[in-house]
């Protein structure tokens, strides 16, 4: 599923200098994430995360994923994560 998010999200992040740094789908509790990590050469304001997720929400109605009863949650990549 990783690949198939990144490769839908394609470039349409370029306009706010980030891209996506990682994918993760995992159940916590009784919900379902999809973790979209963001990062850039430069600090993530919370605006730009903002203005990523509404670019990546309606192109994940696109996507045909298992479970499709999910919590999207973009973030940025913290200073120093590997």
């Amino acid at each position: 599923m990783k690949e198939k998010v990144i490769e839908l999200i394609g470039n349409s992040l370029e306009e706010l200098n980030v891209y996506v740094y990682d994918v993760v789908y995992e159940k916590e509790g009784k919900y379902n994430y999809l973790r979209v990590v963001l990062d850039s050469n430069e600090m993530i304001d919370m605006e730009r995360v903002v203005a990523a997720t509404k670019i990546i929400d309606p192109l994940l109605d696109n996507l045909d994923i298992e479970d499709d009863n999910y919590i999207l949650d973009v973030y940025a990549k913290s200073k120093g994560d590997e």
